[in-house]
């Protein structure tokens, strides 16, 4: 008997797939006085319209802008759902990004109104209280091994990146255990973690983040430990380390955070009850 695909389920957005380089080459000059050419992140402007409304302006790499409007509008908690969105059209010409709804955006203009500006690299927004809405989320249970996380810190170091061959960018992946999902890198952190809030709604079956692992090489602060939440993923491991607003935040949600990852060294923050210790792996070779 032949399954009969369900015409009456909701579709996913049409996105295009706009391109656009990642690195610049320039001149500089060197400690020998040298002259030589080097590349650097390119970033450059996206407008976001919806429904033909302006929106904001996001600083992007541009790796996927597709994913980083969509994410952009899920963790903004503008849409509900991929299927409220019809379709997302990027144009690097005019460096703008429109966006179609199924049915609009309820009080988008009062949802907007209040903007918090947020602390890092390229400063990000959020519309509305920071909090708003923390108390609701209930985080899956979820545990990580110690081996695991060694595991994700050796992929990421592995990892080719534009980070490796310019610099200047965060890094941030999703992981299912040890194994890499997808792996974002933007100007901004919380560009790159609402890349991957994108890629997931993007994914069959509305992904769920209950059984993975976000990663970022930024610090873990309000903002990127309550995306996080939103996503559904319950630990968070950061090269860098943590903010007192975000362990405030991660310790409210129950979030394991772990920071200061690499080689065989880091702290868990909060949430240390889902961290699975094998403490004798820490004095072992990498």
């Amino acid at each position: 008997m032949t399954d009969v695909p369900d015409l009456a389920a909701p579709a996913l957005p049409r996105l295009t797939q706009a391109q656009a380089p990642l690195t610049h080459a320039v001149e500089v000059v060197n400690e020998r006085g040298e002259r030589e050419q080097v590349h650097i992140p390119a970033e450059r402007p996206l407008t976001v319209y919806v429904d033909k409304r302006e929106l904001v302006t996001l600083m992007t790499l541009g790796a996927l802008p597709e994913l980083l409007v969509l994410g952009y509008l899920r963790n903004q908690r503008l849409v509900q759902s991929a299927h409220d969105i019809e379709s997302i059209t990027v144009d690097w010409e005019v460096n703008a990004a429109a966006v179609k709804t199924r049915s609009g955006i309820e009080r988008i203009d009062e949802r907007t109104a209040a903007r918090v500006v947020t602390t890092g690299c390229g400063q990000g927004s959020v519309f509305g209280g920071l909090m708003d809405e923390v108390d609701r989320i209930a985080l899956p249970a979820a545990q990580l091994t110690q081996a695991q996380l060694y595991g994700i810190v050796n992929a990421i170091r592995l990892k080719e990146s534009t980070y490796k061959s310019a610099g200047s960018v965060h890094g941030c992946a999703l992981f299912r255990g040890e194994e890499l999902l997808t792996f974002v890198e933007d100007v901004g952190r919380h560009n790159a973690i609402d890349t991957i809030a994108g890629w997931m709604w993007m994914q069959a079956g509305d992904m769920a983040g209950g059984d993975k692992v976000f990663y970022t090489t930024g610090r873990l602060t309000s903002e990127m430990v309550i995306k996080s939440a939103q996503m559904g993923v319950p630990i968070v491991v950061s090269r860098s380390g943590m903010t007192q607003m975000g362990h405030a935040v991660a310790q409210q949600l129950g979030l394991c955070a772990i920071g200061r990852a690499t080689n065989r060294r880091f702290v868990c923050y909060s949430g240390a009850d889902r961290l699975l210790l094998q403490t004798e792996l820490a004095a072992a070779n990498p």
